[in-house]
């Protein structure tokens, strides 16, 4: 037990049986039992007792082998986190449908002595010999670019987004026998793990509605995202997960719709970026009502809404605070916050530069940090680091304001500055944008990118994004800005150039925040370009001067 062991057999009684006496057979193992096709992933103190009850499981006698996990430094702490990431990387590793169900309540991310040696340098000794033995298929660093590990229902979770998922299940089993319609709320900008709460809530929803005890019992349940490449992420991991299923995946359109047809309505209806529903009806998406959360809440129960009102990018879909107001009855809804961010691995004055950006205030920009932030004076500068930092870590992409023409003809466009020319985005298949090879060689918009995490990402502010020298603040021109469809229903808004601003700035809101290692900037506008190599040229002075500016400011 000195060094990691790795210990496989059938999955008999007679196996069980050959564990008494053994130096781990009352001591802290993770295991996992499997067959051909399904896996389950479990921690134990009693590994003998506990394989016994597994074996008078029906669904677990399928499974013919067992292999144990030991090492003489494991203790409850350490098993219970390798087991969570067992079970994520699992899942991401698509070889095996998962059999577990959610975990516990109390399943919070926490810290315990010595964690960094157990949830790094052991667990990533484990996976490598998992592979190396062939029990798995991919490596980690694969597996932790996918997005259906990142979107894991199974994710330890923060304090904070542990109590909202407590918080969702609450509110089902309150209201899930209301005449009227319920709606919560969750809000949150980019990088706060919305849908990774989404994820894990939605099968907790799901195992509770085959649960005969649960309130929520043979509850017919959705989980709608009008964003075709993230509905391709949820539909495959239903596809691993023993308590979803891919039609419990739609689109909103095709979710009212069937509804209406059958004229029934559904019990619990999850929406993710609900800032993207449809604001009036669009006969391109075939539909023909007002508003898409009205038609929803008409056909559900109880409407769980994921929002952040700086990421609507379009006119059809123009979400503000009083539309929700004049919707959601304030009696029969509640509302939750999240505030911490995850995504971005930066430190809180880089996060605040980027907001302050999104404000259109251009500040000093802070020190040097490990999160690797770079302005450049060339796009193909940028794109050649892109490419390194791809090489390296994988999932490095560039994406661009939609200040270029694409047009959806099948004919090939392209971003072009300087020495720069790429094509657009192309979104092909059944794996998402970002997770193919191939797509280090295109320019990703807000539509393959939203709600997804990048690695490295290079932004092109493109001519849209400019700079007022006497304001000192970025200067949106609208009219630079190439997505037609985004401003199709203008005539509709009393101030409609108002709207067609807050709609690029919250595009430049989505893109800046998709790296978690790094954000890399080129500004198309030779004035915008100029001062912000200005000030990243001289960002240890201007930090300074910010610092003593605010610490100023904290006398007035």
């Amino acid at each position: 037990m000195n060094t990691l062991e790795i210990i496989s057999m059938p999955f008999t009684h007679t196996s069980i049986d050959s564990l008494q006496g053994k130096p781990y057979s009352d001591y802290p193992v993770v295991y996992f039992l499997n067959n051909h096709t399904m896996v389950y992933i479990g921690e134990s103190v009693a590994v003998r007792n506990r394989m016994k009850n597994h074996l008078n499981n029906l669904e677990r006698k399928s499974l013919d082998q067992m292999t144990l996990i030991v090492h003489e430094k494991f203790n409850r702490s350490a098993t219970y986190n390798i087991e969570t990431k067992l079970i994520n990387y699992f899942l991401a590793d698509e070889r095996y449908k998962l059999q577990n169900k959610s975990q516990t309540a109390d399943s919070v991310s926490h810290n315990y002595y010595d964690k960094s040696f157990y949830n790094e340098k052991l667990f990533n000794e484990l996976w490598d010999q998992l592979k190396e033995k062939d029990y798995v298929t991919h490596s980690r660093e694969v597996i932790e670019n996918k997005d259906i590990f990142k979107l894991s229902p199974f994710k330890e979770l923060s304090a904070e987004q542990i109590e909202l998922k407590e918080k969702i299940i609450e509110v089902c089993e309150k209201h899930i026998k209301d005449e009227e319609p319920f709606v919560f709320l969750v809000k949150g900008e980019a990088g706060t793990g919305k849908s990774v709460v989404l994820s894990a809530v939605f099968n907790r929803i799901q195992e509770l509605a085959k649960e005969k005890s649960s309130a929520l019992h043979n509850s017919n349940n959705f989980l709608l995202v009008n964003h075709s490449e993230m509905l391709k992420t949820y539909q495959k991991i239903a596809g691993k997960v023993k308590a979803l299923r891919k039609n419990n995946f739609d689109k909103p359109t095709p979710f009212i719709n069937k509804r209406k047809k059958a004229n029934e309505k559904a019990d619990i209806v999850f929406v993710d970026e609900a800032h993207l529903l449809l604001t009036r009806s669009d006969s391109f998406n075939n539909f023909k009502e007002n508003n898409h959360l009205e038609e929803i809440m008409k056909h559900s129960k109880i409407v769980i809404l994921v929002f952040d009102d700086k990421q609507v990018l379009k006119m059809k879909s123009y979400w503000d605070k009083n539309k929700l107001l004049r919707l959601v009855d304030s009696q029969h809804s509640e509302e939750f916050i999240l505030k911490n961010q995850f995504r971005m691995r930066a430190s809180n004055h880089m996060i605040r530069w980027i907001d302050h950006l999104i404000e259109k205030k251009i500040t000093p920009i802070p020190e040097k940090e490990e999160f690797d932030f770079q302005i450049f004076d060339s796009a193909a500068k940028m794109y050649k680091e892109i490419r390194e930092k791809n090489k390296k870590f994988g999932l490095a992409r560039m994406v661009s304001t939609f200040d270029y023409v694409h047009k959806k003809d099948g004919e090939t466009y392209y971003i072009e500055e300087d020495q720069f020319k790429l094509p657009w985005n192309t979104t092909e298949g059944d794996t998402t944008w970002a997770e193919r090879e191939d797509t280090i060689r295109e320019v990703g918009s807000i539509y393959t990118i939203q709600g997804f995490d990048l690695n490295y990402v290079g932004v092109i502010l493109g001519p849209s994004v400019s700079y007022d020298e006497e304001k000192n603040e970025l200067k949106i021109i609208t009219e630079h800005y190439r997505d037609t469809e985004a401003f199709r229903g203008k005539d509709e808004f009393v101030d409609p150039e108002s709207v067609k601003e807050k709609i690029i700035i919250n595009s430049i809101n989505v893109l800046l925040k998709r790296g978690i290692k790094g954000l890399y900037i080129f500004a198309s506008n030779s004035k915008l370009r100029a001062h912000l190599l200005k000030l990243y040229q001289n960002r240890t002075k201007n930090y300074g001067n910010m610092m003593v500016a605010e610490d100023n400011s904290n006398y007035h």
